[in-house]
């Protein structure tokens, strides 16, 4: 894949565009100082392996922006690598000078900081002297409430030691934040000063001018909200029907106190990604904070009738700004605007001619153009050696074809916002399956690889059987077996059975004959060594559909959550949301009547999406309107854990999640009949399970007596369901499905909560976005390492040291090592036992990750044999701890030890280091770079005698973003 980067930021934090040609430059002066020749080709091989890097690096960061001095690490490293080690001298050299005349220049301004002649330059043009009385008077407004836990006198040392003579007031603001921001690792209450500074500039941004009267901002921004709709809608932004809305009064309903609920991630996340922008203009934002959560308010009740308009957005616009409920991306993105595609996922089904194909391609790219994630099923597509009749000739098989698909993803980029985001779904009785099993190798030929393309397996429970019993297991190409994609369950094995006897026989001409155990191993390894293909279960997500009356469900989505009915007529939809566990939860208790509350709001939210919504297929749009299917999910389930007193790794958190989504299950559904009351039922609920008195809980009865064996998964639960059923029986059902459990990656961040049902990642990680890195550290933990008078700088030195991990710091208690365990240190069973008691509930599925620390083949097979068996429908991605050890350079091993472990394994999570199979696939370093490392690794690089050691850095692992943005 290859990514353009379009931007660097500079040593003073300024975003600037990326100008390759730069680099080139720089190495031909090195070159030219050191052998009186600028070795013009030598200098631009060596600057497109810095920009292929970089641009890798961009692949594995969502939002990546180098920095200038991590750039010329790079142009340093691959000057050495490719052995011109005088070369690299006299660029280090280079580098050094340079240092040195800064280091002169910020001593200059130091100087005239303390002569008070240091001048800021205002937006006008005019400049005036640099005011420290100021720069307190503006900090004290952001810190206010925060007083006991921030250091003002810090803050104001440190921007004294950055400040420069000349520097703009937006320079200056900027200054602000990203001094504050590197704070936030002492005290959960510099992100949130952090988050005020942010929004002064979002304020100003969406008035259009300075604030400059700060008493009167609220009428100030409810002023702006009104003039900005209309504006919005003017230029064609929004929808002309958003004029519909008393806007006096929605501008009266906006609550700026909530403003205050969101840390700075969060902020800065919406400010970069979400706010309205005046795209063909001044590019400045047309929304503040509350005035974005209420047009995605007033996009999703346009659709209630005229007299209930305001009401009802009102009413949507305190369930988010709130954060107890909220929507999606393309939700978030798209509500209110004259192209409102708000739904987040499609599945497909691809046929098996060039027609379907090439059809299949065009659709995705309009489902990716609008900001959908992508889950196609190709099983249906003759495998390779298969006979093409109407030519004669042989079928190449599946893996070209996905090769374009794969290129046809990284085209794409969806909204502006995000790249296309596509997984592949395969049987794995497909002939082409060990082929499949590849597609994410980095070794290899690379017309046969799909690098930008997620890969998933749709297994049956008779592979799995077999597996258990060291059976055969034969492969086959679709058009000679066709019955297989739209069977499932007992129907499946008899059929499968059949084409056996027949390819024994020998009228089945393409066929292969192994052991069930091995292919399972082959599968398991790839798992391990690239992540993919995901392992997901054809049966249980049949078996357990609402909607088998009327078709199969061959595959499922992006993030593996979404089990709809798809076909070559059908595009299934599904529009998603999560309900947000950790602010349900007060004085300790998980508030079942506010839970009520949200869920009936969610629900009606997520309906009204499904008539407002703009489909980019005609195959898309007779689906949703004809199955009407929403996809609630949850976030903040740690949050909840932590506030509750529970640790993950426990019975206790099973049985929590057990019963809180019995909660959210009953009145999710019983939402759902009061909307077909009120609405009407949907097209299709006549003889489908609903329709049948068969709730998701029943259905498990059902995948018992189809597997002959017992799910050791408890059938009933604490509340009397009785009533929901009357009201199906007597209404029916608005939505096909209703609950599905989405990866929650960035409206969590936005929400500040730890993603769907994962156990927090790190206590302590970097995150990284256009801005640069900034570490975030657990907020509970520093909440109970304060009440034990033990968060102090060298409480954050050992968390440092020990990447997050407590487990090995011997002051902290026992009780708080057992409660703050991170992802690795919890046994992955504990994650598959919560989801599969919370599953019973769930009409849809869950998107799960497997975490794993080890290194054995057995045991992993073991934990997703254990997950088939506890009855998941689907897993998504498996983690693996990274290759390398974090480095850690700026911690005192003297103080706190020396190196405690070697960090092994598959799937790396972390950025790379070093020469590595994977950067040589991507054409990061060349053969020759890497001989020359090899043979002459053990030479001295030399260096000059005045060169100062290596600026140190510390890097803490990065949090992961695979947890799919694609969805939510």
């Amino acid at each position: 894949m290859s990514v353009t980067l379009l931007n660097i930021k500079k040593r003073n934090g300024e975003i600037l565009p990326f100008e390759p040609n730069k680099i080139e430059n720089a190495i031909r002066k090195a070159f030219v100082q050191v052998t009186r020749d600028e070795h013009a080709q030598i200098a631009k091989h060596i600057s497109e392996l810095v920009q292929k890097e970089l641009e890798f690096e961009s692949m594995t960061r969502e939002e990546y922006v180098p920095s200038v001095e991590h750039v010329q690490d790079l142009v340093e490293k691959h000057i050495m690598s490719a052995g011109f080690f005088d070369v690299a001298k006299e660029y280090i050299i280079y580098r050094y000078e340079h240092a040195k005349i800064r280091e002169e220049k910020k001593l200059e301004d130091l100087e005239k900081l303390e002569e008070s002649a240091l001048k800021v330059t205002k937006r006008d043009g005019r400049t005036q002297g640099f005011s420290e009385k100021k720069l307190r008077k503006s900090l004290s407004y952001v810190v206010a409430g925060y007083e006991d836990e921030i250091d003002l006198e810090k803050i104001v040392a440190q921007i004294k030691l950055e400040v420069y003579d000349g520097i703009t007031t937006k320079e200056l603001d900027k200054l602000l934040i990203m001094v504050v921001r590197s704070m936030i690792e002492q005290d959960p209450a510099y992100s949130y000063v952090a988050a005020r500074l942010e929004l002064r500039n979002v304020y100003s941004g969406a008035v259009g001018e300075t604030i400059k009267d700060y008493t009167r901002l609220h009428d100030t921004l409810r002023k702006s909200f009104v003039t900005n709709v209309n504006l919005g809608v003017q230029l064609g932004y929004l929808d002309q029907r958003m004029l519909e809305f008393d806007l006096a009064a929605l501008s009266q309903a906006l609550n700026f106190r909530r403003d205050d609920m969101l840390m700075y991630m969060g902020v800065q996340t919406l400010h970069e990604r979400y706010f309205l922008r005046d795209t063909n203009g001044s590019r400045r934002i047309l929304e503040d904070l509350q005035g974005f959560w209420m047009r995605v308010a007033m996009g999703v009740a346009i659709a209630e009738e005229t007299s209930q308009k305001t009401k009802k957005a009102i009413e949507f616009y305190d369930m988010m700004s709130t954060l107890r409920f909220v929507p999606s991306s393309p939700t978030l993105f798209h509500s209110g605007t004259n192209h409102p595609q708000l739904s987040s996922c499609y599945l497909n089904t691809v046929g098996d001619s060039l027609e379907s194909i090439f059809k299949v391609y065009a659709d995705n790219a309009q489902l990716s153009k609008w900001a959908g994630g992508i889950g196609t099923n190709w099983t249906n597509v003759r495998a390779s050696g298969a006979l093409v009749k109407k030519s004669g000739i042989q079928s190449n098989g599946i893996i070209p074809f996905l090769k374009i698909a794969n290129d046809v993803t990284v085209a794409i980029n969806r909204s502006g916002r995000r790249r296309g985001a596509t997984v592949v779904y395969l049987e794995n009785w497909h002939y082409d399956v060990e082929e499949f099993l590849e597609l994410r190798k980095n070794t290899g030929d690379e017309r046969r690889r799909t690098h930008d393309m997620d890969t998933a397996l749709w297994i049956s429970d008779l592979f799995m059987a077999r597996v258990k019993d060291d059976a055969d297991w034969t492969l086959f190409s679709p058009d000679e077996v066709p019955m297989l994609t739209e069977v499932y369950g007992k129907e499946f094995e008899k059929h499968y059975v059949e084409y056996e006897a027949k390819a024994k026989e020998g009228t089945i001409k393409i066929k292969k004959t192994i052991k069930a155990r091995d292919l399972w191993k082959k599968m398991i390894t790839m798992l391990y060594e690239t992540g993919h293909p995901w392992i997901t279960f054809k049966d249980p997500s049949n078996i357990r559909s609402p909607q088998d009356h009327v078709g199969v469900v061959h595959n499922s989505n992006l993030c593996t959550e979404i089990t709809l009915n798809d076909s070559l007529t059908e595009t299934a939809v599904c529009n998603l949301g999560s309900f947000n566990y950790a602010t349900h939860v007060i004085n300790g208790v998980f508030d079942k009547e506010m839970v009520a509350d949200t869920v009936r709001t969610a629900m009606r939210m997520l309906d009204n999406v499904i008539d407002i919504n703009y489909y980019p297929t005609v195959e898309a749009k007779n689906s949703n309107l004809k199955h009407r299917p929403v996809g609630l999910g949850v976030m903040g389930f740690h949050d909840a854990l932590y506030k509750l007193g529970i640790n993950f790794d426990s019975e206790e958190a099973v049985i929590f999640s057990d019963e809180s989504m019995e909660i959210i299950a009953y009145n999710a559904y019983l939402t759902s009949t009061h909307l077909a009351k009120e609405k009407g039922a949907y097209e299709t609920f006549k003889g489908s399970k609903w329709d049948r008195g068969l709730l998701p809980q029943d259905t498990l009865k059902l995948l018992e007596e189809s597997r002959g064996t017992v799910i050791d998964v408890p059938k009933i639960g604490k509340l009397d369901w009785t009533p929901v059923r009357d009201a199906i029986r007597e209404s029916g059902m608005r939505n096909s499905n209703c609950l599905a459990i989405a990866p929650t990656a960035t409206i969590s961040n936005i929400a500040g909560t730890v993603p769907c049902i994962e156990p927090i990642y790190k206590n302590i990680y970097v995150k990284s976005n256009m801005n640069g890195d900034f570490v975030v550290v657990n907020p509970y933990l520093v909440e109970d390492l304060k009440e034990r008078k033990l968060w102090d700088y060298e409480m954050i030195g050992l968390l440092k040291y020990h990447d997050g991990s407590i487990k090995n710091i011997p002051h902290i208690p026992q009780d708080l090592k057992d409660k703050y365990k991170e992802t690795f240190e919890i046994e992955p069973k504990w994650l598959i036992r919560s989801a599969a008691y919370r599953n019973k509930w769930i009409d849809q599925s869950q998107s799960l990750n497997i975490y794993y620390a080890g290194t054995s083949g057995k045991d992993l097979a073991n934990i997703y044999e254990y997950a088939w068996k506890m009855g998941i429908k689907t897993t998504y991605y498996l983690r693996s701890l990274g290759a390398s050890q974090v480095e850690k350079s700026t911690v005192n091993t003297t103080e706190f030890g020396s190196t405690h472990k070697r960090q092994t394994g598959g799937a790396i999570n972390t950025p790379l280091t070093g020469i590595t199979d994977t950067k040589i696939a991507a054409g990061i370093v060349s053969p020759l770079s890497v001989l020359n490392v090899e043979t002459q690794a053990q030479q001295p690089v030399p260096l000059s005698p005045s060169q100062p050691s290596a600026k140190p850095v510390y890097k803490i692992t990065v949090a992961p973003e695979a947890t799919c943005d694609g969805c939510q």
